[in-house]
Formats: C-alpha cells, structure tokens, sequence
C-alpha cells in the first residue's frame, strides 16, 4: 500500500521552482529566437499584428505546457508507487478543496473572457484584421469609403490621398477556374495576372469571382477574402516594408484548384507608380474591350473554360437569360 504522507510544501516550492525556471528560459527563447520568424512575417500591418498575437499566446501557452510536463515528472521520479510514495492525486480531498476549484474556474474564465475581447479589439483597431467582411464593411480605414466612390466613379487616379495624409489604393481581384486577375480602377481599370502593391499605403482588396466560389489569400500579407459570384468582399491592410508574397486559392474550386496560385510583391510607392502608369498604357487597347469597371461582373453563359465577357458571337445555353453573351445579330 502507497505511504500517504508527504511534504507537499517542500515538493510543493521544488516544482515551482522548476516550473518557474523552465518557463522564464522558454519564453525569452521563443520571443527573442523564434517570434520575429513566425508567419505570415511583417509585410503589412495586419500580417504584423497576427505575428504579434501569436507570439503572445504563445507566451502564455508555453509556462501550461511546461507546468504540465514539470507535475508529470515529477510525480514519475517522486510518486512512483515503487518509491512507496503518496498517491500523485489528492483523490477526495481535491474533490473537496472548495479554494482549488474557485481558483481554477476564475483563471479559466478570465482567460477565456480576455481572449474573446483581445480579439474583438484587434478586429476593430486593425480594420477586420485583413478578413473579408463583404460588401459594406463595419470597419474601415479613415478616407477608404472615398477612395472606393472615386474608384466607381472614374473620378479618382493614382494612389488616392484622403485628409490627414492617408494613402489608399482599391484594387479588384477577380478570381475565376483557375487564375486570379487583378484589376485597379484608379489607373484606367487595366487588367493583369501581376498583382504589385505600393509599400506603406492601404490597400482595398474588392475580391469577387466570375464562376465558382474561390478564395483569395494572400499569406505573407495576412489577407483573406472568399470570392463569391455577384459578391463584392472587401478586406483591408496596410503595406510597410517591401517583399513578395505567395496568392493562393483556398477554397476547393474544381479540378485544379491546387494549381491556382501566382505571387505578388511589395515594391516601393515610385516604382508603382511607375510600373501601373507603364502598364496601364500598354494595356490601353485591350481595356476599352473589358466592360466598365465595376465591383461585380456577370459571367459568360459557356462555363469556366473561356470567355467570360460579352463578345457578340457565342449562342448561350439558355434560351431565355443571356447571362451577358449576347446572340449574333441575324
């Protein structure tokens, strides 16, 4: 039979001990070594403030870990039943330990609440923390409704700098089976498959779809946005340093869907001006084919395989919805 009796003050202070110990060193690794490595990086604000968040919890995660490891080992080299040592749990007098219990519900409890409004304020102050939030946004950057009229309108070009110095440039990503284009109205709304962003400026990602539901995610800048049809989804962040990023569609889109991804960079707000004035007037010929800009598009009644703007020359499918390829006229 097990000896019940035991110094638990004395075995109480060498695991805390331990455990204090072990999860000073822990922490001041990870955050120093390892923290300004995490994913997605620090490309843009919101990819910053997720790095920062993880990090945190991680700080915190990493002394329950190890308080865990500490008490089971413990227990197997001082517990054993063949050390003749006491029981490793308290049996009925934890059961009734009427100070253990009520700290464990409000330790629990206030971990749990302050998670719940860490993360509500960091949705509010990081504008949706680069997450989809459809067409009307309840969190947006000062002077993005403005650009995003201007856009519509024709009336704004370039980067668009709103009152108190912001910069916001909109860009539209319209995914389709199985690429994704990018379109920006405020520089003639030309089309490209390059999607090239200015650093330090706040980006209106408009994401919308020709076909299938896909999904817009831009990993190393944290934004992430499904691309429905006849849905305008909008996600914020804000551009700092420069780099290149990784596209990919993350939502099962149809047969190669695992093929469609492309990659964008981060470059200098001079270099994009130049590279969109450049592009825009290379491209000038085909964009008076595309329709007028707009925050959805109707797709072509003949599926994903091809031509999804009106072209005059397809009979469509239904013989009562045009769905925007027109019959030849007779």
């Amino acid at each position: 039979m097990a000896n019940t009796s035991s110094n638990s003050p004395r075995d109480l202070r060498k695991m805390s001990g331990i455990w204090v110990v072990l999860s000073v060193a822990a922490d001041l690794l990870f955050w120093f070594l390892v923290g300004p490595h995490v994913p997605p990086g620090r490309l843009t604000e919101t990819a910053k403030n997720n790095q920062m968040d993880f990090n945190i919890l991680m700080v915190i995660a990493l002394p329950v870990l190890i308080g865990v490891w500490v008490y089971m080992g413990y227990s197997i080299t001082h517990w054993s039943a063949k050390r003749n040592g006491p029981e490793s749990v308290g049996g009925a007098a934890a059961r009734s330990n009427r100070k253990a219990q009520v700290l464990w519900i409000s330790i629990t409890s206030f971990v749990v609440l302050f998670l719940a409004a860490f993360g509500t304020w960091a949705l509010i102050v990081d504008h949706g923390s680069g997450g989809g939030e459809g067409p009307n946004p309840v969190w947006m950057p000062a002077g993005a409704a403005q650009a995003e009229t201007a856009a519509l309108n024709g009336t704004g070009t370039g980067i668009l700098s709103e009152p108190g110095g912001e910069k916001v440039l909109p860009v539209q990503v319209i995914g389709q089976q199985w690429k994704f284009t990018y379109r920006y109205p405020t520089f003639g709304g030309f089309e490209t498959s390059q999607l090239v962003l200015p650093a330090n400026t706040t980006i209106a990602f408009n994401v919308t779809s020709l076909d299938v539901i896909h999904s817009f995610w831009a990993y190393q800048l944290s934004v992430k946005a499904d691309a429905n049809p006849g849905v305008n989804n909008v996600a914020f962040t804000e551009t700092k340093g420069t780099g290149n990023f990784t596209v990919r569609c993350s939502e099962l889109c149809g047969l190669w869907h695992g093929a469609m991804f492309n990659y964008g960079s981060v470059v200098s707000p001079s270099a994009f001006t130049q590279w969109a004035t450049s592009t825009e007037a290379a491209n000038a010929a085909n964009t008076k084919n595309l329709p007028p800009f707009a925050w959805t598009y109707t797709p072509d009644a003949n599926g994903a395989a091809g031509g999804y703007y009106p072209d005059g020359t397809v009979t469509p499918y239904s013989t009562v919805e045009t769905y925007g390829a027109k019959q030849p006229a007779s």
